[in-house]
């Protein structure tokens, strides 16, 4: 977990309580910072040998009893929580952790306990261990293999800038290796996986932050000045681990934390002193760009990635959240209509906080504060934001999103195309359902179907019947709960 240099109307259930009676409520403790359930971890995991240890918490391997599998699990001390905003950073570390699920480029969360003396998170394990500790024990690496791990890193940066997000805390420590080397010498530094998301928090061009938080060797200046900053200082901190990846040493050093900070805050790194005389022309440029004190200079994370010093060391230029952000409106365009309206439906019913995420990443594309993004509006963000998608995919991914054809994208069109809907919760589902199914007969009828859809182009009878065909898996002429949620889930 990072450490912060600051002091510092959901409607009810639409079910039929015969069917489904009313469950009891979750008890929380009253001491709970994540107001997690009161769950028992060695239920279902055995803790075994530690592998980390840290400010606030301890990491071991576990194995979950029922599969067998390994996972890491983080073990919190909640008695060295002492002050609200190292609490608030735990939940902020759960939050987008739960946000970031399902992306590769993340450690991956499974489950979070909870009891009265710690809070434990059960993650992703990652076999090859921290970046740190390689970098630590490596020292100067090739500009290859300096070129492999920026380019990892900044597929991470490039994907939170994506969603809105600033990771405000990128450091060696914060990043961990997917899997080990081929043989015990050799080290796979192409698939790195972010952790440690206690400091990130969403960007707000209106109301940028000015919080000072970071760690002392890659805090950008602009965030030790107290001036309002963006996600630019991840650029800095990026151009930091690429500056020790090349030379070994730390740009900006000191003999303890305030002299540290003075020298960041002058920003005039030594880049003529062994071994810059043998680095090359282009990794200097970049570096210098990265660690510009102008913020309003420094590359975007697309930019770097796209960096000819990259293009010289053979390094993919590829932006994973380009394709799957394609893909996922290649889905949404090729489901039926009634399916676009029930995604849309399911989506006015999950609690606004839920959405929070979602809000950041509609503010990137929604540059006029319209509330509404134009397919003109949404080019020109794809290309502001140094996507690789192009006019044809801007063209496909309005189309999509546009349910209603009115030619703008609203902030719900855009929340639905992007929820992972496979994960609703069991309530939300069923409200849903019964939006559409008033009675208390099996499942959605014609009738029922046709009533629902007036207004909305679709309440032809040659329609109703194309819909029930396809969803209606038992062809009993109506569509069941179940059916219902595998058409929501498929």
């Amino acid at each position: 977990m990072g450490m912060s240099l600051s002091k510092g109307k959901q409607q009810p259930p639409l079910q039929p309580p015969q069917e489904h009676p009313k469950q009891k409520q979750p008890l929380i403790r009253v001491d709970s910072i994540l107001e997690e359930p009161i769950k028992d971890i060695t239920d279902e995991f055995k803790v075994g040998n530690q592998i980390g240890t840290g400010q606030f918490a301890v990491t071991y391997i576990c194995k979950e009893k029922s599969t067998g599998k390994k996972y890491a699990c983080k073990k919190i001390s909640k008695n060295r929580l002492v002050t609200a905003n190292q609490k608030e950073a735990l939940k902020r570390e759960v939050k987008f952790m739960k946000l970031l699920s399902g992306e590769e480029l993340f450690v991956e969360l499974k489950c979070v306990y909870e009891d009265s003396k710690h809070v434990y998170l059960v993650m992703e394990h990652c076999e090859g261990g921290e970046l740190y500790q390689k970098i630590k024990s490596k020292g100067r690496y090739s500009e290859k293999v300096a070129a492999q791990i920026l380019s990892s890193i900044m597929k991470v940066v490039y994907c939170l800038h994506f969603m809105g997000i600033m990771h405000r805390d990128l450091k060696p420590e914060n990043f961990v290796l997917a899997k080990k080397g081929v043989s015990p010498c050799s080290v796979d530094y192409t698939i790195l996986k972010a952790i440690d998301f206690g400091l990130s928090e969403y960007i707000n061009e209106g109301k940028p932050s000015q919080e000072k938080v970071g760690t002392a060797f890659y805090v950008a200046p602009e965030v030790l000045k107290r001036k309002p900053y963006g996600r630019e200082i991840d650029i800095w901190s990026a151009g930091v681990i690429l500056y020790i990846l090349l030379t070994g040493v730390p740009p900006f050093y000191g003999e303890n934390e305030m002299e540290i900070f003075e020298a960041v805050k002058i920003a005039n790194p030594d880049m003529e002193s062994h071994p810059w005389p043998l680095i090359s022309e282009n990794a200097k440029t970049l570096v210098k760009a990265m660690l510009s004190e102008n913020p309003k200079k420094r590359p975007t994370a697309a930019a770097v990635l796209n960096d000819q010093w990259m293009k010289d060391n053979g390094v993919a230029t590829e932006k994973p959240v380009d394709t799957k952000f394609l893909d996922k409106m290649k889905h949404i365009r090729a489901m039926n209509k009634f399916k676009k309206l029930t995604l849309k439906k399911l989506t006015e019913m999950i609690p606004e906080e839920e959405f929070e995420g979602f809000r950041a990443m509609f503010r990137n594309f929604d540059t006029n504060e319209q509330k509404v993004i134009s397919r003109e509006q949404l080019e020109k963000s794809l290309v502001r934001i140094g996507s690789g998608l192009g006019p044809e995919e801007a063209k496909l991914i309005f189309e999509a999103a546009d349910t209603d054809g009115n030619g703008y994208i609203d902030y719900n069109e855009f929340v639905t195309a992007m929820t992972n809907f496979k994960q609703h919760k069991e309530e939300n589902l069923r409200r849903a359902f019964h939006h559409f199914h008033k009675d208390s007969s099996g499942g959605i009828t014609k009738d029922e179907l046709q009533s629902a859809l007036k207004g909305f182009e679709m309440d032809n009878e040659a329609t109703i019947e194309e819909i029930i065909s396809e969803i209606d898996k038992n062809k009993d002429g109506q569509i069941s709960y179940e059916e219902f949620c595998e058409m929501i889930r498929s």
